[in-house]
């Protein structure tokens, strides 16, 4: 049975945060594009993380036609403070999913695909030969689709678990920090922050050509400083694409906002990001992991191809 379980919260600097900020309001999703994309993903029995996650730019990016699939079920086995995707344990692997996934793509008509999921550790690769069988199907049917994977760590996991899904050849390699080291213990209780540098890092390795890409999460109580050596730590990885966001708490029973950073200041770490030499950098309040995923990649192609 899956369950909410949130951490008991500790290392929490200051006093949490009530009521948002005038830009962090959206507007309700109601679009013809997000119904019909609604109504398709239950068809075809597909999650994505938009919705699992409560994701504040669900109404805008499935207007244009843009998702992140979710695959490897709906319930994760790791407990993150920050997270809305439910934790328990999982069922079965649905062995369809690729196919209903590449036939999603094209009923969307997309050009580039993301493909996250949730933890599975659980499963004896962690979920890394099931990524592998969705890429090559996508390339199958789908060969002019670029393809953004948004994976777990793996942590305690063989290191051919990365392989299997190099092997496969994603166009971008994405795997987020989320927060900065102080924070891993009350908000990220079940990973590690080197163990997910170090998959970042290895991705590089196992496949020069690949594009790497990681983000952070603030509000949660982390200090500007630990900040720039968190983007000193992934340039040192060879990380291409930055994304830093605002945190939103999904509910009371979650990790409370510390701190309502502005977009003045997220467009400072933005040039401070770039001058540190990352390829691409998304930086505002309401960036997510996928948020204009393809504008950012396609940006960062032109810039290299200068």
């Amino acid at each position: 049975m899956s369950r909410k379980v949130i951490p008991i919260q500790t290392e929490m600097q200051g006093e949490p945060m009530v009521g948002k900020p005038s830009w962090l309001k959206v507007r309700a999703p109601m679009s013809k594009e997000y119904n019909d994309i609604v109504q398709m993903m239950r068809d075809l029995k597909l999650n994505t993380v938009c919705e699992e996650a409560s994701c504040p730019n669900i109404g805008s990016c499935w207007k244009q036609g843009s998702a992140t699939f979710m695959i490897l079920g709906r319930v994760c086995t790791r407990t993150c403070a920050f997270c809305d995707v439910e934790t328990g344990r999982p069922d079965a692997v649905d062995l369809d999913e690729p196919v209903n996934l590449a036939k999603a793509v094209a009923q969307i008509g997309l050009k580039h695909v993301v493909i996250t999921s949730v933890d599975r550790d659980d499963l004896k690769d962690g979920g890394a030969g099931h990524y592998a069988t969705v890429i090559r199907e996508l390339k199958a049917r789908q060969p002019d689709v670029t393809i953004e994977i948004l994976t777990p760590d793996f942590q305690r996991k063989a290191d051919s678990c990365l392989n299997t899904i190099m092997d496969a050849k994603p166009d971008i390699f994405n795997h987020n920090l989320e927060t900065v080291p102080r924070l891993y213990r009350s908000v990220r209780p079940g990973a590690r922050y080197f163990t997910s540098l170090r998959l970042l890092q290895r991705a590089k390795e196992v496949d020069p050509d690949v594009v790497t890409k990681s983000g952070i999460m603030l509000g949660l109580g982390e200090e500007r400083d630990e900040v720039l050596q968190v983007l000193d730590d992934m340039r040192e990885a060879n990380i291409d694409i930055l994304t830093i966001g605002q945190y939103l708490r999904p509910s009371e029973k979650h990790h409370p906002v510390m701190k309502y950073w502005t977009p003045e200041e997220f467009d400072d770490f933005k040039y401070i990001a770039e001058k540190k030499g990352f390829g691409m950098v998304a930086s505002g309040p309401l960036v997510r992991s996928s948020f204009h995923a393809d504008e950012v990649f396609n940006a960062l192609k032109l810039r290299r191809n200068k």
